[in-house]
């Protein structure tokens, strides 16, 4: 499967196209819309996500409520364009529209993608370049990745999502029975995580932070439960689903760090305390003592749980603005501001669930077959029996 997204933060819309995914399954819009509300939830979120209320259209490759196999079309309103038609349209402005009109910027952002990208496109207009770089272009990355969790729900792969640390305060080792209740319990709390206490004093952080006009960032984790041992690959370096899965999460807007299992962790520890013992048992096939490794070894998934973490750096945009220096003038100025969120990191946990089930819905299919969902159960089926009698 592939998917390409389009659209700006404040143009009329966002768009996926997706490929690939096979015909026969079932796909409704409102299967994708519960993922959508998801991520526009959390604590610390901005003004935005009170305007916007994401919904999808789905105008290609669904008839009926079943995928047909050929490309489908996700699309995204977005509500606050009605205040930008002129600033952000598509047709040029008249000669007497002002340049306040056209509300351009030359001040780019620490932090952002402004500089970088105005010196790589030419754009002494810097606004061409944040209306991109926006994590607003995430909706529709959730709604791809809604569609590959659908896939997955439907060979017995599930993914929950929740919240390790926010501004230094972390989360204690918290016991759950099944990945539905960790599910459950990440979606109860407001900032996603698992340890109430600890909830608390994220929530604080928050408030502290946006009394001060900062912002601050976190830790996240995702972990999947139900995949086959094997799915990937140790033979080609482009292959490796550990690999995909890094920079599927290290591609989530201010991303800056990512870890499987325990990670850079195991860099302290000795490899008799690293390694995970392999076990065999007639009901469970091949399994492993512990899961350090995080559910992969060699490129492969070794069939226990993947268990991915992604480092969140604080949100750039600040309503106490850091210096930089005008494009056009070269003067020192503080940055300018647009409305932004003191703290992304529970909504960002959901957009960790999306590509993650991306990445691994994308090696599934590329192992089990792309045509037809029926079939493709029947292979995996198959395959999990083969890997039990082994």
């Amino acid at each position: 499967m592939r998917y390409l997204t389009a659209g700006e933060s404040h143009g009329p819309q966002l768009t996926t196209i997706i490929e690939g995914v096979p015909a026969g399954l079932t796909l409704t819009a409102d299967m994708i819309n519960e993922q959508l509300s998801r991520r526009q939830k959390g604590y610390g979120r901005g003004r935005r996500m009170q305007i916007e209320k994401d919904q999808v259209q789905i105008l290609s490759g669904v008839r009926l409520g079943k995928t047909l196999g050929s490309p489908i079309t996700l699309v995204v309103e977005n509500r606050d364009f009605t205040h930008w038609r002129k600033i952000m349209g598509a047709d040029p402005l008249d000669e007497n529209e002002s340049q306040e009109v056209k509300r351009q910027i030359s001040r780019p952002r620490p932090g952002h993608a402004d500089l970088n990208g105005a010196l790589k496109y030419g754009h002494r207009d810097m606004r061409n370049v944040l209306e991109r770089s926006s994590a607003r272009e995430t909706t529709v990355r959730v709604a791809a990745g809604a569609v590959a969790r659908i896939i997955l729900s439907q060979l017995g792969i599930r993914i929950a999502g929740h919240v390790l640390e926010i501004g230094g305060i972390k989360a204690e080792p918290t016991q759950y029975t099944t990945i539905e209740e960790l599910q459950e319990r990440s979606e109860a709390s407001p900032v996603r995580c698992l340890d109430e206490a600890a909830a608390e004093k994220m929530m604080r952080a928050i408030d502290e932070a946006k009394e001060q006009g900062d912002s601050i960032g976190g830790i996240v984790e995702v972990i999947a439960e139900g995949m086959p041992a094997g799915v990937g690959s140790y033979v080609h370096y482009d292959r490796k689903l550990d690999s995909k899965l890094a920079g599927a999460v290290m591609s989530i807007n201010a991303f800056k760090g990512v870890e499987i299992g325990i990670g850079f962790e195991a860099a302290h520890k000795p490899g008799s305390q690293v390694h995970d013992e392999i076990l065999w048992d007639e009901t469970k096939g091949y399994t492993r003592g512990s899961n350090n490794a995080g559910g992969l070894e060699g490129g492969m998934s070794t069939g226990m749980p993947i268990v991915v973490r992604g480092v969140m750096k604080p949100i750039p945009t600040l309503y106490k603005p850091l210096q930089s220096v005008d494009i056009d003038t070269k003067e020192p100025f503080k940055a300018s501001i647009e409305r932004s969120d003191s703290c992304a990191v529970p909504a960002a946990s959901v957009v960790a669930e999306a590509v993650v089930a991306w990445e691994l819905a994308t090696a599934i299919l590329d192992q089990f077959g792309h045509d037809r969902m029926e079939a493709i159960q029947k292979n995996i089926q198959e395959y999990r029996e083969y890997t039990k009698s082994f």
